[in-house]
């Protein structure tokens, strides 16, 4: 069972697309099975010539806010069944409805100053739950970790379904032949040319001579050579390059180590095509090596920027792949909806950190005693304008009354002599 959520600005747009044809034409005629109006007739306003009414009745919370009100306030959850299994009835759908819409706290158990919801069909094996985010007491549903909480629910519903799909047991395949290829050997020797020793057939010998080497026959057998006036960085790409291709034939080659670009090249990108991570690697660094707030403030601003930051261009490539799998296979709708879910995930998070600014200025900033030296260090017309508690120059008058006191005693003290020790 896997549920997929959205965020809505119009109720009444949403719920014409829903009872509409649906973008591949797969709705069918819409019914409710399960919900909540608080008073309104839903019932009765649930047909296709009412939608405006329906809306008007869901939306009557959000409209007592006025300004206050979010952007987007309608929250729409699709949660699709097992294909592979058996549908649930009505009756089983409107139990789920009422446990997910529970779950996330839209309409808590017992609750009567809950949201207002309804539970749709339209399709086979799935039900829309469409919400709006303004309770009956005017107060807001805070819906940042929904999504975790759906996930955790569709689960636990799943489970006690039985509709858990069973861990994949790969059938194992008869072990490949292993092709005997002879070792070849790439080498540079002492005069600069490269050669290769050991490529006795004509594919490995073919291969070598795509690369850029010529064959060589005298009396000490077959050979390839590249030329003594090729360029040093050549002479390392194309022997990287025909390692490379002979390894895809499945020859054993050993390449020496100073002719493989793998391991000459600096390496400027541990991770090789991973550059992405490599680019957080990076960040992860500045972090654990700032040495006050404002270079942490920098560091954690390449991860929670709201336009280009790490967090948000990773939620946006999960979203596009959940998008164009879909493009890709219809069937796939399941894979889709996974990444989909990731999607969500990584915005929960980014809603728990959002509007940290103000709490990392205080973070790494002066301690009290450096603001005690700065303020000691004010010019005198700064000083006289700030007040000192009757407290404070009660105790620095008793601290200047002891001082006195014991150098009054150290005073009286006779000094002393020195002498030889006995």
């Amino acid at each position: 069972m896997i549920a997929h959520l959205q965020r809505a600005s119009d109720t009444a747009g949403l719920l014409a697309y829903l009872y509409g044809p649906g973008e591949r034409g797969t709705h069918v005629s819409l019914w409710l099975i399960a919900g909540d109006g608080h008073g309104a007739p839903i019932e009765l306003l649930a047909e296709p010539g009412s939608l405006p009414y329906l809306a008007h009745a869901l939306d009557a919370p959000v409209e007592r806010l006025g300004a206050p009100a979010p952007v987007r306030p309608t929250w729409v959850c699709s949660v699709r069944s097992d294909p592979h299994r058996p549908d649930l009835t009505d009756a089983q759908w409107a139990v789920v409805a009422r446990r997910l819409v529970s779950a996330v706290g839209i309409a808590p158990e017992g609750d009567p100053d809950a949201c207002r919801w309804i539970a749709l069909r339209n399709q086979p094996r799935q039900v829309h739950v469409v919400a709006t985010l303004a309770r009956e007491d005017g107060g807001l549903h805070q819906g940042y970790r929904d999504a975790f909480r759906l996930q955790t629910e569709c689960r636990r519903i799943a489970a006690e379904l039985g509709h858990l799909p069973t861990a994949f047991h790969p059938t194992p395949r008869a072990q490949e032949t292993a092709v005997p290829a002879p070792p070849i050997t790439i080498s540079s020797e002492a005069s600069g040319s490269v050669v290769a020793k050991g490529a006795n057939d004509d594919l490995s010998a073919m291969i070598l001579k795509h690369a850029g080497f010529r064959q060589i026959e005298d009396w000490h057998g077959r050979r390839h050579r590249l030329p003594t006036t090729t360029a040093v960085a050549d002479r390392v790409a194309i022997a990287s390059h025909a390692a490379e291709m002979l390894r895809a034939a499945r020859y054993g080659v050993d390449l020496a180590p100073s002719l493989d670009v793998a391991r000459m090249s600096t390496p400027t990108n541990p991770l090789g095509p991973y550059a992405a991570g490599a680019a957080l690697l990076q960040i992860t660094d500045r972090i654990r090596s700032a040495e006050n707030g404002a270079d942490l403030r920098q560091a954690v601003d390449q991860l929670l920027h709201p336009e280009h930051g790490a967090l948000e261009r990773v939620r946006e490539a999960l979203e596009a792949a959940s998008k164009h799998i879909t493009d890709l296979d219809d069937e796939a709708y399941a894979l889709a909806d996974r990444f989909g879910f990731a999607a969500e995930f990584v915005s929960s998070a980014q809603s728990e950190v959002i509007d940290s600014e103000d709490e990392l200025h205080r973070v790494g900033g002066p301690s009290r005693a450096e603001a005690r030296t700065r303020s000691s260090d004010l010019p005198a017309s700064q000083s006289a304008a700030l007040a000192v508690s009757p407290a404070a120059a009660k105790a620095e008058i008793v601290s200047v009354v002891d001082i006195e006191f014991t150098d009054a005693r150290a005073a009286a003290r006779p000094p002393r002599t020195s002498g030889p020790r006995r």
